[in-house]
């Protein structure tokens, strides 16, 4: 039980973990009145989640299973036209094995030319995201960026440190003279900007969940502050963010399993790994519950 639990846990890290640089795309979402603005939302290819997965997996360790519906007639406007067509709806299973299955849907005007590939496309990254493959891209906050005659971005946004894998995030960043730079970073050279209230709220809802000792830690660790009201500018909110919603997810996880096995050997699993307690002052339950 121990072992599986583990390797479970494992797998479901290795699947969070973001995408290489490279495999990150950005899409002109909308684009300003004047056409010289768009707002850009990053994603990648249904390739690099299918390369993920069968690297965490292996190709045998998965499946997926599509289930396609079409509707007609359909009437839309096209390019200041009235086009008769329909609609292709897809919906995406994918199984891991001893794990479990989720499922996403997408769909497609039937008469785009890549109907069927955009429709798929678009129910198996949801199906992927409800295991923690690819979900680090909802997180993005709304990035404006100017665009050139082809209503392409002049240049795309630089991805922040919680969106790169963990052994680019913890790289030596280039300076101005090309050489990775040494010299630690203080709080008081970190930018500050307008703040988004909502997601210091966002934040300080998991305190209690999370519990004080582990909620305090990633506020330090991530943004080198004591209050969710400190964190200086709203792309460390959302990195914050970012992780305290993470580590709820993890609680959540040992939670269910904890309720599953019988509490000895849930703390006997705990000693095991050094770990004290998941709230500080709580020995008495498999935490199945809030203290």
């Amino acid at each position: 039980m121990e072992a599986k639990t583990q390797e479970i846990a494992n797998v479901l890290l290795r699947l969070e973990e973001p995408f290489d640089k490279d495999e990150v795309k950005w899409l002109v979402a909308a684009t300003s009145l004047d056409g010289r603005k768009g707002r850009v939302t990053p994603y990648a290819n249904p390739r690099a989640y299918t390369d993920r997965l069968n690297e965490v997996l292996t190709a045998s360790g998965w499946t997926r299973q599509y289930t396609v519906h079409t509707i007609s007639p359909v009437t839309r406007q096209k390019k200041d036209k009235t086009v008769q067509t329909g609609k292709v709806l897809v919906t995406c299973t994918v199984t891991i094995a001893g794990i479990g299955s989720h499922s996403g849907s997408g769909e497609e005007w039937a008469d785009d030319e890549n109907a069927m590939t955009s429709a798929e496309a678009q129910a198996f990254k949801p199906a992927c995201s409800c295991f923690g493959l690819g979900r680090y891209f909802y997180s993005f906050a709304e990035m404006w960026v100017d665009l050139n005659e082809n209503k392409q971005p002049k240049n795309v946004p630089s991805l922040p440190a919680w969106a790169l894998p963990k052994s680019r995030a913890s790289a030596p960043q280039p300076n101005a003279s090309g050489k990775p730079d040494q010299r630690p970073r203080s709080s008081s050279a970190v930018a500050k900007g307008p703040l988004d209230a909502s997601v210091t709220t966002k934040i300080e809802g998991h305190r209690q969940e999370l519990g004080q000792a582990l909620y305090q830690s990633i506020l330090t660790m991530v943004a080198q502050v004591r209050s969710a009201r400190d964190i200086p500018n709203q792309q460390l909110q959302q990195s914050v963010l970012n992780w305290v919603e993470s580590a709820t997810r993890g609680m959540a996880q040992v939670r269910k399993i904890a309720a599953e096995i019988p509490e000895t050997k849930f703390y006997s699993i705990l000693d095991h790994h050094g770990v004290q307690s998941l709230w500080p002052g709580c020995r008495t339950s498999v935490c199945s519950r809030t203290c």
